[in-house]
């Protein structure tokens, strides 16, 4: 064998053990990486697509796990991701995201739970659940206990209350109903007629219509126990259509005998 086959041979063989080193620096450096963990990226606020793209890239699979409605954006936006940005994951680690949804889910009146007549925040926590948003539209005087629904109205219209519920009405979860709520202070009541009732009765019928009695004025003898004087008359006067708000006062004039008018 002359020298230069030789050498031919010897650069062919170091050739090849090069080669293979090569590939084993290789096979180690892809061993070694394989399994390392990765820092999860934030996705939170962007479109699904454009996260599909970088989880692609970085060997994250991105799984939707719900849709829920909110107003005011896009569909397709991620609003929340498990595990969370940050979280130190393996290569092919399934990433479950909720993304906002399209359009809004639309809920039959008829197929929610009952208000009218109901405790408020009751029916605001269960409306919650639902995704649909509750807000005070005024107060009403009722004798019944406060905070309690007497109406309710959807985008302008009255849609339930004591004259029955629209149940075929579809209302967007993400929209928002409105109510009229009950209170004990404002309502009106009638003028009751105290002319001709001894004071005592007067007292015990003002009460009763959550009225006040006023200033007592005396004509003449009147006895020592003002209850049982006789009352002539009062301010504001009684008419068959007067109202007087509740918490009123009336004020009277009495003296101690009958009045000749109510013989």
């Amino acid at each position: 064998m002359t020298i230069k086959r030789f050498l031919i041979h010897l650069l062919a063989m170091a050739g090849v053990i090069l080669i293979v080193l090569l590939g084993v620096m290789l096979w180690l450096r892809i061993y070694t990486n394989h399994g390392q963990k990765l820092e999860l990226p934030d996705y939170k606020n962007i479109s699904v697509e454009e996260a599909r793209i970088d989880a692609r890239k970085k060997s994250f699979e991105l799984i939707v796990n719900d849709s829920l409605f909110r107003v005011g954006t896009p569909g397709g936006i991620i609003l929340n991701q498990n595990p969370e940005a940050g979280s130190k994951v393996k290569e092919n680690r399934k990433v479950y995201i909720d993304i906002s949804r399209y359009n809004a889910t639309q809920n039959r009146l008829g197929d929610l739970p009952f208000m009218y007549g109901r405790e408020y925040q009751s029916v605001k926590r269960s409306l919650s659940h639902l995704e649909i948003n509750s807000g005070v539209k005024s107060y009403s005087y009722d004798a019944g206990e406060p905070d309690h629904i007497l109406e309710v109205w959807y985008r302008g219209k009255r849609i339930d209350g004591n004259e029955g519920r629209q149940d075929d009405v579809e209302i967007a979860t993400g929209d928002k109903l409105e109510f009229v709520l009950s209170k004990k202070e404002g309502g009106e009541v009638p003028v009751p007629n105290l002319v001709c009732e001894r004071l005592g009765i007067a007292r015990w019928k003002l009460q009763t219509s959550r009225l006040k009695l006023g200033r007592i004025e005396k004509r003449g003898i009147v006895p020592a126990n003002l209850d049982s004087a006789y009352i002539v008359q009062q301010m504001p006067i009684y008419t068959d259509s007067s109202k007087i708000a509740m918490g009123e006062v009336i004020h009277v004039l009495v003296q101690g005998e009958l009045p000749e008018d109510c013989q």
